[in-house]
């Protein structure tokens, strides 16, 4: 499933890479030429994060145009254009200065002096952190040694909060006036379908929910100054603070065939840290300011950790160092080392992790255990690369993201004994014992869910009826994005403590319209033979069989899924997602509960619109 990166046109890498060799060909000294190499990183490093950042701009534009297919398109190229940068960067340095053979050879001495320069020449940076991120890219794609977080040489300069919101004036409660304001932040150039009709219906909803009046005054508004976008939707976010409690306050916007419309209103912690999800594409933020920005959103979700706000805003790479520090900060001590995840193991993943994190770590087996039903296994390398194509995918808010370490040293005095020993005997591969250390050479971490089957042993009715029905929705959400599971054995999926239900085994992803859906239905009772199907290749599906593979544990709750669910189990269904999916319909996924929208429309239940051609 793994596309290649590429730089999707927009970078000047190569055109930075010739003015470089020139320069490192006219240099006199050693050190001249170590110069010129550091400008061509550096250089490179200013392109990609030029485009990085004008990105959030286009996707405004995308929004403003309606022009669903280049949001999308935006999206993808964010998530690449780091690592295809970084592709051209390693091959030359190899190639005009033999950096990377062997550590140990000269050649790292002029590593050395190209990263002394670059580290000077970006310390004083506000993006300091993000260059030094791309500095340790390069130097891991030439000398393939362990992963380690880059030291700066001083934390990042933070301005006050402050600094990055608008307050907006308000009274004792809001009024139309106050949320035309709110509603002008972002400054779009799409005109508002009914400006004044929104602005009312927003207010009275902000006031009736949060029960404004003389008992419970308004006292401030905080609005963050841009706008957040991600494939058909748009938001404003901020603060409301009523009678000294602060809360999330954030809008979020359509932009429908007659203007822009304010489709819901979002008060509640749990809705927006469900619309933050890192299950969902990242958000494009028009604000440069991104760890001001990620100061304020742990300030209004605070149960998220730190480096998933950087992710969901599209910093991924600093993300990445934030969550490895969250993880051995968590586990620096024996108290309670990495052990089994709770429920079935895997048969091709051994998933760990511990009561202190909030996260899952993922390590791929050599060859798959006694329980693998696919007969041929595609190799370590094959299973890895759909955790990575997953990572990339406008995830439709039904999977988790992966953060994906290659060449990476824990402590071993993190792990059990009894991993220790798994991992040392099924997953050599991957995984390599030393005496103070384990290495790995891939680890995949997820956030933590709890696999469906525990979780149905354990919760009440109501909490049973309401995942059930969200797994339903959950296969519905990952086909719209041309995501076929072919293991649909419950086990696969999670349940979130905000009851969401998520796919998190990935070895048996398929492209959707890759798949041949097939029925036996038609065929009569006692009919001999084998059907057609049974001698063709490639990756067959009997939707009929869907609600058997689940294992759903009672009687009334595979009935209430053929209720909910019914037309899944039909072959239609799912040739019509195919062929929707052939001609590039765009997938629209509500994030947020119907209860926070404004209007309700019938329209509104259609997964699919057509994309502009």
């Amino acid at each position: 499933m793994r596309q290649s990166k590429h730089d999707f046109g927009t970078l000047n890498i190569d055109a930075i890479i010739s003015a470089g060799l020139a320069a490192f060909e006219g240099a006199r000294s050693q050190a001249e030429k170590s110069e010129a190499l550091a400008a061509i990183i550096i250089n490179a490093f200013d392109d990609y994060y030029g485009r990085s950042r004008r990105i959030p701009w286009l996707a405004k534009e995308a929004f403003e145009t309606r022009n669903w297919r280049r949001a999308i398109e935006l999206s993808q190229e964010r998530i690449a254009i780091f690592s295809a940068s970084v592709a051209k960067i390693a091959p030359l340095l190899k190639q005009v200065a033999h950096i990377g053979d062997r550590p140990e050879n000269d050649a790292s001495d002029v590593w050395t002096r190209i990263e002394q320069t670059f580290r000077l020449r970006t310390s004083a940076r506000y993006e300091a952190d993000l260059a030094l991120a791309y500095l340790a890219a390069i130097r891991r794609s030439l000398y393939r040694d362990l992963w380690a977080p880059p030291t700066p040489a001083s934390a990042p300069a933070h301005a006050p909060v402050a600094d990055i919101v608008r307050v907006i004036p308000a009274t004792a409660v809001v009024t139309p006036e106050v949320v035309e304001r709110i509603l002008a932040v972002p400054g779009l150039t799409a005109p508002f379908r009914d400006v004044a009709g929104d602005s009312q219906r927003v207010a009275r909803r902000i006031n009736d929910e949060l029960r404004l009046g003389p008992d419970r005054k308004l006292e401030r508004i905080e609005i963050i100054d841009g706008g957040f976008y991600r494939n058909r939707g748009a938001y404003i976010v901020g603060a409301i603070t009523v009678a000294g409690e602060t809360g999330p306050l954030a809008l979020a916007l359509l932009n429908r065939e007659h203007g822009v419309e304010v489709d819901a209103v979002i008060l509640r912690r749990s809705t927006l840290t469900h619309v933050f999800s890192s299950t969902l594409a990242n958000f494009h933020v028009t604000l440069t300011r991104y760890h001001e920005l990620v100061d304020f959103l742990c300030r209004l979700m605070p149960s998220r950790p730190r480096g998933l706000h950087y992710t969901t805003v599209g910093y991924n790479h600093v993300g990445k160092l934030a969550v490895m520090r969250q993880i051995t900060e968590a586990l620096d001590s024996d108290r309670h080392p990495l052990d089994h995840a709770p429920g079935p193991r895997g048969s091709v993943a051994i998933a760990f992790t511990s009561p202190k994190l909030a996260v899952v770590l993922k390590v791929i087996r050599d060859r798959p255990s006694a329980t693998y039903k696919w007969g041929h296994y595609e190799g370590v390398d094959a299973v890895v690369a759909k955790y990575h194509r997953v990572h990339e995918l406008n995830r439709s808010g039904s999977m988790l993201d992966n953060i994906i370490y290659s060449d990476i040293a824990l402590p071993r005095r993190m792990f059990g004994d009894d991993l220790v020993d798994e991992l040392a005997r099924h997953a050599t591969g991957s995984v390599r014992i030393e005496q103070d250390q384990v290495l790995l050479r891939h680890l995949i971490v997820q956030r933590k869910v709890v696999p469906l089957p525990i979780y149905l042993q354990t919760c009440g009715t109501a909490e049973a009826e309401m995942v059930v029905i969200r797994l339903g929705q959950c296969i519905r959400n990952n086909a719209a994005t041309n995501v076929f599971n072919r293991d649909l054995d419950g086990r696969n999926y999670g349940v979130s403590s905000l009851r969401f239900v998520y796919l998190f085994d990935y070895d048996a992803l398929e492209e959707l319209t890759q798949v041949k859906v097939r029925t036996n239905v038609d065929r009569e009772p006692g009919e001999e033979g084998a059907p057609d199907w049974i001698f063709e290749d490639g990756v067959i599906f009997l939707p009929e069989e869907l609600e058997i593979h689940l294992k759903l544990p009672s009687p009334r709750l595979r009935r209430l899924f053929r209720e909910a669910h019914g037309e899944l189990l039909t072959a239609e269904y799912w040739t019509r997602m195919q062929s929707w999916l052939r001609e590039g319909r765009v997938p629209r996924v509500r994030t947020y509960p119907r209860s926070t929208q404004l209007r309700l429309e019938a329209h509104e239940a259609n997964l699919m619109l057509v994309a502009p051609r």
